[in-house]
């Protein structure tokens, strides 16, 4: 069975359907959505051997022709270099502004593809076929796009909204295990800002659903993918509340720069530790329980999860370099770092008046247990 999740945006309104079989059926699924029956693929070298060729088949049965590029794997790509290449590649396969540019891949080409799809021809149409958790849950649905800068992670970006999202649960069976706890890191943020039950659920079935129960994958990406479309619906271009949604990201983004976007940390792993890290700093705030951070931690440690900066290899700045990566992020308001922190699980809220003192003494000695 299919679940549908529409996200309501007016003119610009789309469905994320989510459920097993939607590569084989790609072509009836996009067909509605065609001018002419023809669409471009981007997608990565990774992605290409695993799923590519059922994509096309799915594709071609509702007599859809299409011309795949697949770039290099990795958060590298997401740059000047790999935006380059993409849009130079659909100008040269003539595609139109009526034309669909098709994202096969996890979050790197998602953000890159939506991106080349919004500057092409000022602004084309594109469908997210995301492969990973982490992509099905978040970065496929609300429209964010763009890529990283060295001075930051998605600095160049716009929001552009897609066609349809599908989030085909069966690919999930093809990522390696580091890959979907990664993907799961987003997941249980979606627990954590706004859903204390679903939170609970996760505790329950979270290693069950690592395991590979197709049914419980897809209740938790329907769930996520849910609450996510609520907030976009309600705040677009994150003015207010989809702020939210960075539960963690502040952190994240400074130590995924820290560790140069490398494999050294995952954004899904770097979304865990940020989580932990703006529940211990409630804690620490007052403005949560003091078991709230034991019980994030307790969650990630029994999936086997990144949550801590010992978890991270290598060499880190120190923690006054952390905080000036943090400065960097796009959430700065007014030269003033916006957190999202936590009343309790499921009660997360922007703040914007927080002692950088208190952030960096937090760092400091979250550095110390390396």
């Amino acid at each position: 069975m299919i679940d549908t999740v529409a996200v309501a945006l007016g003119a610009r309104s789309y469905a994320v359907r989510v459920g097993p079989g939607l590569m084989a059926r790609a072509g009836a699924e996009v067909a509605p959505l065609l001018r002419r029956p023809r669409v471009a693929v981007l997608t990565d070298e990774r992605v290409a051997g695993l799923h590519l060729p059922a994509l096309e088949a799915g594709l071609a049965e509702a007599g859809i022709a299409s011309a795949a590029l697949a770039l290099p794997p990795g958060e590298a790509t997401k740059g000047w270099e790999g935006l380059e290449r993409a849009v130079e590649w659909l100008i040269a396969e003539k595609v139109e502004r009526r034309d669909m540019v098709v994202a096969l891949g996890g979050g790197v080409i998602g953000d890159l593809a939506g991106f080349a799809a919004a500057i092409l021809r000022r602004g084309v149409r594109f469908v997210q076929v995301p492969t990973t958790l982490l992509a099905q849950v978040d970065s496929s649905v609300g429209g964010k796009t763009g890529i990283n800068s060295p001075r930051g992670k998605n600095l160049i970006g716009a929001f552009h909204q897609p066609s349809l999202v599908l989030a085909d649960v069966d690919l999930l069976a093809t990522l390696p295990a580091r890959d979907f706890l990664a993907g799961y890191g987003e997941v249980v943020k979606y627990g954590l800002l706004g859903d204390a039950a679903f939170f609970a659920w996760l505790e329950r079935h979270g290693p069950a659903l690592a395991a590979g129960d197709t049914g419980l994958r897809q209740e938790a990406v329907r769930r996520s993918v849910a609450m996510k479309a609520a907030i976009v619906a309600r705040d677009e271009t994150e003015e207010g509340e989809r702020a939210l949604l960075n539960l963690g990201h502040t952190f994240a983004h400074a130590l995924e720069a820290a560790t140069g976007y490398s494999d050294r940390l995952l954004h899904g792993e770097a979304v865990a530790i940020g989580c932990a890290l703006a529940f211990e700093l409630s804690a620490r705030l007052g403005l949560c329980p003091q078991e709230e951070p034991g019980r994030v931690r307790a969650h990630l440690a029994a999936m086997g999860m990144k949550r801590d900066l010992a978890d991270i290899p290598g060499e880190l700045p120190d923690a006054r370099g952390l905080l000036g990566l943090m400065a960097q992020d796009k959430k700065v308001v007014d030269g003033r770092l916006r957190f999202v922190l936590a009343r309790g699980i499921g009660a997360a809220f922007v703040a914007e008046d927080v002692d950088p003192a208190v952030v960096e003494r937090l760092l400091a000695e979250a550095l110390a247990g390396r």
